[in-house]
């Protein structure tokens, strides 16, 4: 009998090294852990270079007019450029993403945005300008898409949070290019070129840290279960999505595109409003500073709040009640109340964040996840093309603010119904 615990000891102990697995799992960990801090840089550098190509020509946009000798039709059309873009070519991300991948794809929108910047200021004249920037936009329009897919597949766990990081990076480069690119511009001699040109380095930047983000795609960025799981199973479930039978993906496509209106409307708007009330045209400028950086820390808020919560129409009212008492204070007493106003469509533009975070979560898979952010982003942007103009045209016509502030308005009400119907706990998958 002492022969047979010797022979039953050792069928034990080569049991115990096998079944704790996690301790052979340990260096994959700690490869996991590079990572996905890694990939959390990527996302931020990426986010830092969605909207520079775009408000860095706005503030230039008079000196590359008188220097290409561009008609106003054509500057005009410059403009309206980039809603169209992002519809046009958005549409084409969920394609790309199961033929080579959301991060190849982020990777590749980095290096066309790098390139469309490079490009851009040696143009010699108005076709190659627009071409230059249309291949920047192009890499703006896939990379919005991708944005939430990213956080999606590798963050399955704290959407809300890398949502808001990215967001909030995102407000942060619109604000950095509006405010940064004449002080730049005058540093470095005072020509649009260079100002222009200034804006690829960060977007150099972006591509050297999604290299080897690209380059580990085939076992995933950050390595873990659950993430190969979301994106395996995306790709199994997605073709079978027939997302315009989706009352959701509807709902937030339509948010998507009443809150891009109401933010293009107020960038290119709101100083011109401020002015005709007596306001200097400088004051006009840091009111409009103010209203777009109120999105750096609320987008960063917005989406741990909105993922905390079944429904998310609590704060789709509120921040459409933000809007409708900005607009109503620009009628009744612009000048007077100017900050206050500025304060409040700051925290009204901040519906942007939030659909983005809706996104993620009206979805249980990342293939889902990609239809559905293809199709809200590209019916929204297509929804917010006529809306500045519209403005403008009715500011022209009807001698005041008056009927612009009015529709600005009205349009607040129906982004509150469809962002209810967008913000209920249920996903596309529910209804196709």
């Amino acid at each position: 009998m002492s022969d047979e615990p010797q022979t039953q000891t050792p069928t034990r102990t080569r049991v115990l090294p096998t079944s704790p697995s996690p301790a052979e799992a340990a260096p994959p960990r700690a490869g996991t852990v590079w990572l996905t801090r890694l990939l959390v840089v990527g996302l931020v550098l990426a986010a830092l270079n969605l909207r520079p190509a775009i408000t860095s020509l706005g503030a230039l946009l008079e000196e590359v007019r008188t220097g290409l000798h561009m008609s106003g039709g054509v500057a005009g059309v410059l403009t309206s450029v980039p809603p169209l873009c992002f519809a046009v070519f958005g549409i084409t991300a969920p394609r790309l993403a199961r033929r080579f991948g959301p991060g190849a794809v982020v990777f590749a929108g980095m290096v066309a945005i790098t390139a469309g910047l490079v490009l851009r200021p040696f143009a010699g004249g108005t076709v190659a300008f627009l071409a230059a920037s249309a291949l920047a936009l192009m890499g703006i329009a896939v990379s919005n898409v991708l944005m939430p897919v990213i956080v999606k597949r590798y963050f399955p766990d704290r959407v809300g949070t890398m949502t808001g990081l990215y967001s909030m990076a995102l407000a942060l480069g619109t604000s950095l290019a509006a405010a940064a690119t004449v002080p730049v511009t005058g540093a470095l001699g005072g020509g649009w070129r260079a100002g222009l040109a200034v804006w690829a380095v960060l977007g150099a930047f972006a591509v050297v840290a999604w290299l080897p983000l690209v380059r580990r795609r085939g076992s995933s960025a950050t390595g873990t279960g659950a993430a190969a799981g979301t994106g395996s199973g995306a790709s199994g479930e997605a073709p079978a999505l027939r997302i315009t039978r989706s009352r959701t993906a509807w709902a937030l496509g339509c948010f998507f595109g009443l809150q891009a209106t109401g933010a293009y409307i107020t960038m290119g708007w709101m100083p011109q409003i401020f002015r005709d009330a007596g306001v200097s045209a400088g004051t006009a400028g840091v009111l409009l500073a103010v209203t777009m950086v109120m999105g750096v820390p609320l987008a960063f808020v917005i989406p741990r709040l909105a993922t905390r919560m079944k429904n998310q129409g609590p704060i789709v009212v509120a921040l459409g009640l933000c809007g409708l008492t900005g607009y109503a204070g620009l009628h009744f007493a612009p000048a007077a109340g100017a900050w206050a106003w500025a304060l409040l469509l700051g925290v009204s533009n901040c519906a942007f964040p939030l659909a983005l975070t809706m996104i993620g979560m009206r979805s249980r898979t990342g293939g889902g996840v990609v239809r559905l952010s293809a199709f809200a982003q590209s019916v929204g942007y297509l929804i917010s093309i006529p809306g500045p103009t519209l403005v403008g045209t009715l500011y022209e016509h009807s001698g005041g603010w008056g009927t612009p502030l009015a529709l600005m308005a009205g349009l607040m009400v129906p982004q509150m119904i469809v962002g209810i119907v967008a913000g209920r706990d249920r996903t596309i998958e529910d209804e196709t």
